[in-house]
């Protein structure tokens, strides 16, 4: 996947023709629609990020939001945004070929559809498996979601050129206000994902894998149940260190990906890009500079080669 070219034109005539006809943005699920989308399905699925003559230096990035109680309007800022954050990715040349997969998080224990993954894109079709995305916006009502999940697919779930070919990891954004589960469940593997398991994965290790691949940053934004929660920082600051981060504005979500991907690219620092968000016409420069100053205020040092995949995987989240 990953073909095609993002068109702002594009996405404002169907924009458009949505207003024009009373048509919702997330038409499936608003619809009344209670199963996964057979696009999104990530039962037997593997997801690949491919380098092609369009994008011969792809970037993989990975927008995961939690869609349970007041968090399932993220998707929605996420979609009346997204040409804000490709424009700034591509316009500012923050990443090389951006292809960005969504996908959204519920509850395994008690939610119809508590993982949903769409594909790698790069051009329009990233707007259309944002609408195909379920906001059930249930929960267990527990403080607890299955982010353990999500992370085991994107762990042992996806292939991407800029790690086989180039030793870089991928951007992975977990939106969320709770805790994981302690362990994946691999009943729940089983059922939803259809790999069999010997033993249940602790958190810690499925951490351990997934950061080996991807850069993995956890947004905790207001608005949400659990925003201010010290419980919830603390306990995504013991797993991802530096990158969980608060944001104290939803409509700041897509700027930060787009600078956080900016200072790990080495493309930018905090201070030009927030000055690009202001030439941007953005009102979330304070948000974004606030929420992204533990991560540095210059560029991040970066090394093109990683370890051997034989070396066992470590801790720790620092882009290498």
């Amino acid at each position: 996947m990953g073909s095609g070219m993002w068109s702002t034109d594009v996405y404002d005539a169907a924009d458009r023709y949505r207003r024009a006809t009373g048509k919702s943005a997330f038409a499936y699920s608003d619809s009344g629609a209670r199963e996964v989308h057979p696009a999104l399905d990530p039962r037997d699925a593997m997801r690949e990020s491919r380098d092609s003559a369009e994008h011969p230096q792809s970037t993989a990035i990975t927008v995961l939001f939690d869609v349970t109680g007041s968090m399932r309007n993220v998707p929605r800022t996420l979609q009346a945004k997204l040409p804000q954050l490709l424009g700034l990715l591509l316009r500012q040349g923050y990443a090389r070929d951006p292809q960005i997969m969504f996908g959204a998080i519920g509850d395994a224990t008690c939610d119809r559809v508590p993982l949903q993954v769409g594909q790698f894109e790069s051009d329009n079709r990233m707007d259309d498996d944002l609408g195909r995305i379920v906001l059930e916006g249930g929960g267990g009502g527990q403080m607890t979601e299955s982010y353990e999940l999500a992370m085991y697919f994107m762990a042992r779930h996806t292939v991407t050129d800029c790690w086989e070919k180039r030793g870089r990891r991928g951007y992975l954004f977990i939106i969320g206000d709770e805790l994981a589960y302690p362990r994946v469940d691999r009943r729940q593997v089983s059922r939803l994902i259809g790999d069999d398991l010997r033993e249940d994965v602790p958190l810690a290790q499925i951490v351990d894998e997934v950061t080996r691949r991807w850069d993995t940053y956890y947004l905790l934004p207001a608005g949400s149940s659990y925003a201010g929660s010290t419980k919830v920082l603390d306990f995504w600051r013991d797993l991802l260190g530096q990158n969980a981060v608060v944001l104290d504005d939803l409509d700041a979500v897509c700027e930060t990906i787009a600078l956080t991907v900016g200072l790990g690219e080495q493309a930018v620092d905090l201070d030009q890009g927030i000055a690009d968000l202001r030439k941007a016409g953005s009102k979330a420069t304070g948000t974004v500079s606030k929420a992204l100053a533990r991560l540095g205020r210059g560029t991040r040092d970066q090394v093109a080669t990683l370890p051997a995949p034989s070396t066992p995987p470590t801790r720790g989240v620092t882009r290498l």
